[in-house]
């Protein structure tokens, strides 16, 4: 696709103001048992004894965000959305997030959007191909960039003047801008809108969680490696969906050994000495996805933005991926012979 000869979204700042201000600018961190800003017992509890944002919450608007309903609007037409989290950095969640994307839109019958919540590191375009593109803004909100015919993508990096360009936001503007691509995004009628996060579980996941709440999310695919120090934070980003609300769809264990693109040879690189992510699933109560072994053409189809699915569809790790896509079909109760086109 061409890039737009429209003028980027400048500056990004100014697109956000209206977003951020309702949201009430604090000059301390919440402290433990702070019912919110928002809340209406906001300043008045016994938590606001003392702590430096009393007057500020006080004054600041109450209830609920009134931009939920029209996220909710917006979303109608979404029949599924999956969350892919981590709370561990570099195990392959955006890596995962394309390869499902262009999975589901494998199927020419399903559309397929991905939404890029990491807001400081926005690999996602890159990945796809797409990440000399910029906006299109229309009468009916910002149009997604679309890889193919059933295929878009929505990101931060198509905002950036250089793609070097560092975002140094605090949360409350990447939280505003989270918004904006739910609220604001003229998604249309879609299949799938799979959405990527960053590590951890803090400010993007809470706010995509909250944005998405009413409109209705399937759930979360957890991504982990196998080696106990992955795990660990997987731990917690499993804790984090329980105490959110987030339905766990399953966990997928990421490079599970390394498999030769000459003879198909499977060794073993991270070692699983506490069991891997199989045993973790099993501690936990949660469903096993399956196991996607590295394959050195995965790295080599992101950097140049080509679908590992498609090239390489006879590899042992694109056979893995597929009966993980099929799993979360499954688990997210479509019949798994129509999510993939047919082999």
């Amino acid at each position: 696709m061409a890039p737009s000869l429209e003028e980027p979204l400048q500056p990004v700042d100014d697109a956000l103001d209206a977003a951020l201000k309702k949201t009430p600018s604090l000059v301390a961190p919440q402290p433990e048992h702070c019912p919110g800003p928002e809340s209406q017992n906001a300043g008045k509890g016994d938590a606001c004894d003392g702590c430096p944002n009393q007057a500020i919450c006080a004054s600041a608007p109450k209830g609920p965000d009134p931009d939920i309903p029209l996220i909710t609007q917006r979303l109608a037409g979404i029949k599924h959305k999956i969350l892919v989290l981590s709370g561990k950095g570099g195990v392959g969640k955006s890596t995962f997030t394309t390869m499902l994307g262009h999975a589901f839109a494998s199927n020419a019958d399903n559309t397929v959007g991905i939404m890029d919540t990491d807001i400081c590191g926005p690999s996602i375009p890159k990945m796809m191909g797409v990440d000399d593109e910029t906006i299109h803004v229309t009468s009916t909100g910002w149009e997604p960039v679309w890889v193919s015919d059933n295929l878009g993508v929505m990101s931060v990096q198509f905002m950036l003047p250089n793609r070097d360009d560092a975002v140094i936001w605090r949360g409350p503007k990447k939280n505003g801008l989270i918004k904006q691509f739910l609220k604001d995004v003229e998604w249309g009628q879609l299949d799938y809108l799979v959405v990527d996060t960053p590590p951890g579980t803090s400010d993007e996941h809470l706010s995509v969680n909250t944005f998405l709440k009413e409109s209705g999310v399937d759930g979360a695919v957890v991504i982990t490696t196998p080696q106990e120090v992955s795990l660990l934070d997987v731990r917690k980003e499993i804790d984090f969906c329980r105490k959110a609300g987030i339905k766990i769809l399953g966990l997928v264990e990421n490079m599970s050994g390394f498999v030769c693109p000459k003879c198909t040879h499977q060794s073993e690189i991270f070692r699983a000495t506490t069991g891997g992510g199989k045993k973790l699933a099993a501690d936990m109560c949660i469903p096993f996805l399956g196991a996607v072994p590295l394959d050195p053409r995965i790295g080599m189809s992101c950097d140049y933005g080509e679908s590992f699915f498609d090239n390489f569809g006879d590899s042992p790790a694109c056979k893995a991926l597929k009966e993980v896509v099929r799993n979360v079909g499954k688990s997210i109760g479509v019949n798994p012979d129509e999510i993939l086109a047919d082999d």
